[in-house]
């Protein structure tokens, strides 16, 4: 049914006109307002909520057509009938082109009028339903996409977790490397959208060392070519373990080629320079200057300073140049907080 508590403005230069549908659709329910004028028209929508417009064509100033370009371009929620003779049924259906709901003609027959008046507010009526069920649609997608990313994260985080317990050597060392990265990326200046990322890669990218065999990862004397093979394959590891659950190539790209040298000398598809994801060239300095500063099963840590000026010493060749001064400006001013195993 259509809103029979429905406000109608009538806008029709002759005031018999606006008389006769006024009376007419009063009659059927409606509560009816008049104009005479475009700018009368106007001060009404603005002043009082008008669901529906029966709108002359031709009126003395700004005419029907003019007025219903601005009340769709202000108030697309108003319904539009217009108005016309006979003669000019052809303006009329280009106005509905142009957003007008339907047209009338002079003389008039009251029930096509109260006709056309229904079928309007019901489309309109639907048509508010459909966006107010899209609007709740998204908002419901929106929190389920959320909830989603939450959960995944705990996922990925158990994950790092799992894999850093094979090996107590490296206890805390994504957490490390996300926050170093995270620390690194707002320094040159990225979106948040893309340092989240960064934070989230941090996390994970040593996630195919979960198909390394614990006796190569905790190994402690110097591991035999074909062992070290094995633990070159956690970058491609890593990004398989990924594949299903990340639809992100830029996430899945940074955890394939953490291990690229900016020379070109990296694994495991050996890109040079700007090749080489960002995201993977923050990660490369992060996490070696992570592994450098934590003992590990086949050498001891060495201090802070050493690890700065081991980076130091191969940026342009291992490390991104930008990337390694943002790295030691960070460092120099304290911005980074370090949290490793060993402090010295």
């Amino acid at each position: 049914m259509a809103e029979k508590q429905a406000s109608i403005l009538i806008v029709d230069d002759e005031a018999s006109v606006r008389r006769f549908l006024s009376r007419g659709v009063a009659g059927e329910g409606y509560r009816c307002e008049e104009a005479s004028t475009g700018d009368e028209a106007l001060i009404k929508i603005k002043s009082a909520p008008v669901q529906l417009v029966i709108l002359d064509i031709k009126m003395p100033g700004r005419s029907g057509v003019e007025l219903l370009s601005e009340i769709k371009a202000a108030h697309p929620d108003i319904a539009v009938i217009m108005a016309t003779a006979i003669t000019d049924t052809s303006t009329a259906i280009q106005c509905m082109k142009q957003g007008a709901y339907d047209y009338i003609t002079k003389p008039f027959d009251l029930d096509d009028v109260v006709l056309s008046i229904e079928r309007a507010l019901e489309k309109r009526k639907l048509e508010l339903e459909i966006r107010d069920y899209q609007q709740h649609l998204e908002r419901k997608v929106g929190e389920q996409a959320q909830k989603i990313r939450a959960s995944f994260l705990n996922a990925i985080t158990a994950l790092a977790y799992a894999l850093e317990a094979k090996d107590k050597y490296t206890s805390g060392h994504s957490q490390r490397v996300a926050e170093i990265s995270v620390a690194i990326a707002a320094e040159l200046g990225l979106p948040q959208p893309d340092i989240e990322k960064i934070r989230l890669v941090g996390l994970i990218h040593d996630i195919g060392k979960i198909g390394v065999r614990e006796s190569v990862l905790n190994k402690p004397g110097r591991v035999t070519a074909d062992e070290y093979q094995h633990i070159l394959s956690h970058c491609d590891i890593g990004e398989h373990i990924l594949t299903p659950v990340v639809e992100d190539e830029q996430i899945l790209k940074a955890v394939r080629h953490h291990h690229e040298r900016y020379d070109g000398a990296g694994y495991p598809d050996r890109l040079s320079g700007e090749q080489i994801p960002l995201g993977a060239r923050i990660l490369a300095v992060a996490d070696t200057y992570d592994a450098m500063i934590s003992g590990r099963p086949y050498r001891e840590a060495v201090s802070i300073q050493a690890a700065c000026d081991e980076i130091q010493r191969h940026k342009g060749t291992q490390f991104d140049p930008e990337v390694v001064d943002a790295f030691l400006r960070i460092r120099k001013s304290a911005k980074l907080v370090d949290v490793s195993i060993s402090k010295t």
